[in-house]
This record gives structure tokens, C-alpha cells and sequence, in this order.
């Protein structure tokens, strides 16, 4: 299959660059193993702070009366609640990067990229099939993860 632009990976920075591509008239395909929106978006910061509003409201409640509000009753916090609500959230966005995917003519493929000589993208997906992929230009968007300390001090001390 050939594109114009092929972005691996679907996180803050490849979807961005994907629909602004095609926005230029490019063909373009999103390469991403799971859920659109990559690690950010469905794991990390995203639901990260949902979870982080919902500890600020329950907080806010324990401190009604500051605000000049009173409340007799009882609050608790509903943990599965919360966390049911940030994942909603993160399922939410990463729907509308679907629509935008949809909007603007990007093709998602599911799987595993991987670069190869000649401008070729090799995609693995979750059967282990393997489709190749040709573009005049690819953008490498997989984001970063951090290193454990164990493996920092191996390459540290050889």
C-alpha cells in the first residue's frame, strides 16, 4: 500500500502531524498498535488527570465550610467510581481522534511498525501478519519512555 505520509505512532505527536498532513493534501496512514492517542492519552497524562480532579473535588468537599457551605451528610470516596471516570474520559478523546482520523481521510493500521530500507514500513499486527507499507515520507512519533534506574546504571558502568 502507498501513502504520501505514514506516521508510527498515534500520541500527541503523530496524530497532530498525521491530520495536518492530510489538512496539506497528503495521503496519509497512522500506524499504531493500540488506541489512538498513544500512551498519553490512554494510560498516562489523560486519565492521569482525571483521577487528579476527582481527588480535588472530594477535596473540596472536606472543606465545604471554607467555601460557606454546609453539609450534614457524609461524603466517601468510590475509588472504582473515579477510576471508571478517567477511563471513560480517555475513551472519549480517543473517540474523537477517531473521528478526526475519520474527518480528514487518515487510515489507521492497527499493528506493530517497523522501518525498512527503501522508504517501507513493515506493520505486525496483533496475528502476527505483516503488510507492507510505502510512503515518500515517514514520521517516526512513537514517543518516549523513561529507563529504569537497573538498566541507567549498566550503561553508566559498562
Amino acid at each position: 500500500m502507498n501513502f504520501d505520509v505514514i506516521v508510527i505512532g498515534s500520541g500527541p505527536g503523530g496524530y497532530v502531524a498525521a491530520i495536518r498532513a492530510s489538512q496539506l493534501g497528503f495521503k496519509v496512514a497512522v500506524v499504531e498498535k493500540s488506541e489512538l492517542g498513544g500512551i498519553c492519552l490512554n494510560w498516562g497524562c489523560i486519565p492521569t488527570k482525571a483521577l487528579l480532579k476527582s481527588a480535588q473535588v472530594f477535596n473540596y468537599t472536606k472543606h465545604l465550610s471554607d467555601y460557606g457551605i454546609s453539609f450534614s451528610g457524609e461524603i466517601s470516596a468510590d475509588l472504582p467510581a473515579m477510576v471508571k471516570r478517567s477511563r471513560d474520559v480517555a475513551e472519549g478523546m480517543s473517540k474523537g481522534i477517531q473521528f478526526l482520523f475519520k474527518k480528514n481521510k487518515i487510515e489507521h493500521i492497527k499493528g506493530f511498525g517497523k522501518l525498512l530500507p527503501g522508504k517501507k514500513v513493515a506493520v505486525t499486527d496483533a496475528d502476527g501478519k505483516v503488510t507492507e507499507l510505502q510512503a515518500n515520507h515517514i514520521i517516526i512519533a512513537t514517543g518516549a519512555r523513561s529507563r529504569n534506574c537497573q538498566t541507567l546504571n549498566r550503561t553508566a558502568n559498562g
